[in-house]
């Protein structure tokens, strides 16, 4: 790869990892803050905190993975530092993913309308729904961490007879490419939740829309305006969401040299993390008005320098 791209592309990624990194923390200050003065959470303030720390958790980890890769290739060769690599992204990567994913299960149920009753029955126990989603993922977790550690372990017996291993060469290549599968596949599995809450919140607005056509109200209702900021903060995982998985599916079939790709897929994963996080802060009442309060206060201290 080009010095001049490979510079761009780092470039890139430690912008993207200072801005996610702050936004992220400023998540879960704020929410820990409004914690300690209130003495009490609620659902979506759990969840918009826990997400916040997987991301930056998320963030640490590929930064400090792709750093080895591209510095020491031959350090990233040793069977210890490739299975604390692919275990710690794969957990980091797993709750960033399924804490996301129970946050679009959250607006589904709390603004979504619908008669249903297993749809009511969930609706009032989301708390329950929330606490079995999270362990449902943790056996997926450990089937996952699972069977790539076995692979691992195949791939360590069958290189310790192979003095040319490299990280260019075809057993390597293959090697990592089957990981590469084994964590699209498990990816799939939330990213297919969150997409069916994404088509049931469409199917739900395009019912109350169709409701209150001649209502008064139109379009700008509460419960419109509800419907359309819980889409959009959707939207903006899911569209992340699918580059970064199809990102992975890209690799498993066109994967030749892993080098090549590390400082993009770094980036992917980056800006997935950095754009999503600024959405949820946008959009969210309490996280909007803290933001403008700082921004506000930093205006201030400026003043005052000048």
């Amino acid at each position: 790869m080009n010095i001049v791209i490979e510079i761009i592309y780092a470039a890139t990624i430690i912008v993207e990892f200072i801005i996610g990194s702050v936004a992220n923390g400023f998540i879960a200050l704020v929410n820990i803050i409004a914690w300690v003065k209130r003495r009490k959470v609620s659902s979506v303030d759990q969840i918009l905190t826990a997400l916040a720390v997987s991301r930056i958790d998320l963030l640490w980890s590929t930064l400090i993975i792709t750093l080895i890769s591209s510095l020491y290739p031959d350090l990233e060769m040793t069977v210890g530092i490739v299975r604390l690599n692919n275990n710690t992204w794969v957990v980091a990567n797993h709750f960033s993913i399924w804490l996301a994913t129970c946050l679009s299960i959250f607006y589904f149920l709390k603004i979504a309308n619908f008669s249903n009753c297993i749809f009511l029955y969930l609706k009032w126990r989301f708390k329950k729904v929330f606490s079995g989603t999270l362990l449902v993922s943790l056996l997926f977790l450990f089937v996952n961490i699972l069977v790539i550690n076995r692979h691992i372990d195949t791939w360590s017996d069958e290189s310790k007879g192979n003095l040319s291993c490299s990280p260019r060469s075809k057993d390597y290549t293959q090697f990592h490419r089957l990981i590469l599968l084994i964590n699209t596949m498990f990816t799939f599995i939330p990213f297919t939740v969150s997409l069916v809450a994404f088509l049931l919140l469409i199917f739900s607005l395009w019912r109350h829309l169709k409701n209150i056509r001649y209502s008064t109200k139109g379009s700008r209702d509460p419960s419109t305006v509800a419907h359309i900021n819980a889409l959009q903060m959707v939207v903006a995982f899911l569209l992340f969401y699918t580059v970064f998985f199809l990102s992975l599916a890209t690799q498993v079939s066109t994967f030749e040299f892993r080098e090549k790709h590390n400082l993009i897929f770094a980036t992917l994963i980056s800006s997935f993390t950095l754009v999503h996080s600024v959405v949820l802060v946008l959009k969210n009442s309490k996280l909007r008005q803290a933001l403008l309060f700082v921004l506000w206060w930093l205006r201030c201290r400026l003043i005052e320098v000048q």
